[in-house]
């Protein structure tokens, strides 16, 4: 698995003239041992990736649906370093992608090396730090670059022009372009200039542009997804896998991506 598994897999989605949908998932919220089924899961319903959440104490970008379920990881003694642990041995045998979302605070105590040498190992393919800015990448780029692991960019809205098109063409794996202001959660609507900003976006990028945070529904994903690859769900996910409504999952996951 490297950041090149990311391009090939979505491209294989793509030529079926299909839409990117990747689902955030709490690594350790109803246990670890449910992890590699739940992945596998994901895959079998169509999703290009899985974005896996590592449980953290100050999720900055997390809205509340989020934050609880890192809380409820966090309460069943879930790390880094047993989400590493728990998905490699299953790496030979997984197609999709994992896209590893974490703070950098875990990170520096993890080892930045050691960290990125642990995700290639585990078959991580991507990471997304949401709270690192661009000036401060260099803290982590060389190591992901020397794993061949993707650095997975973060765009947002409020950004001006120059900084976004920086952004958009340092990306890898994909562009993360976030779709609204605030964090993340379920949003009934999205504001208009989003889809000007989405396509401004696909102009710059060389990568596949995503639309994360507030995506809920399958007309949400089609309507953003009109203008860039795809969309990211995350809070929609998490609860209805914790409430167990397991084939909602797949459902939202087919009618997004028809």
């Amino acid at each position: 698995m490297n950041k090149q598994h990311i391009a090939n897999y979505f491209k294989k989605i793509q030529d079926k003239e299909k839409q990117l949908f990747i689902p955030y998932i709490m690594a350790g919220d109803g246990g670890l041992d449910i992890l590699n089924d739940r992945i596998q899961f994901l895959q079998d319903a169509g999703a290009a990736a899985v974005e896996l959440g590592i449980p953290f104490s100050d999720p900055v970008a997390d809205g509340n649906t989020i934050q609880q379920a890192g809380i409820r990881a966090l309460n069943d003694d879930v790390s880094l370093k047993k989400v590493l642990d728990t998905i490699a041995p299953t790496k030979q045998n997984r197609d999709i992608p994992i896209i590893l979302m974490t703070y950098i605070n875990p990170i520096f105590c993890y080892g930045v090396e050691t960290f990125a040498a642990d995700c290639a190992a585990s078959g991580v393919s991507g990471i997304i730090i949401p709270d690192i800015p661009m000036e401060e990448e260099a803290l982590i780029a060389d190591a992901l670059y020397n794993h061949d692991i993707a650095f997975i960019r973060l765009a947002a809205m409020t950004s001006p022009k120059e900084r976004l098109e920086k952004i958009a063409a340092q990306s890898e794996g994909f562009l993360y372009a976030v779709s609204v202001t605030g964090t993340t959660g379920e949003r009934a609507t999205h504001q208009d200039r989003v889809y000007e900003y989405l396509a401004s976006l696909k102009k710059h990028a060389s990568v596949p542009v995503l639309a994360g945070f507030g995506v809920s529904t399958p007309e949400q994903a089609h309507r953003l997804g009109a203008h860039c690859d795809g969309v990211i769900v995350g809070s929609k996910i998490v609860s209805m896998l914790h409430e167990g409504r397991d084939n909602d999952v797949r459902v939202l996951i087919e009618q997004s991506i028809s």
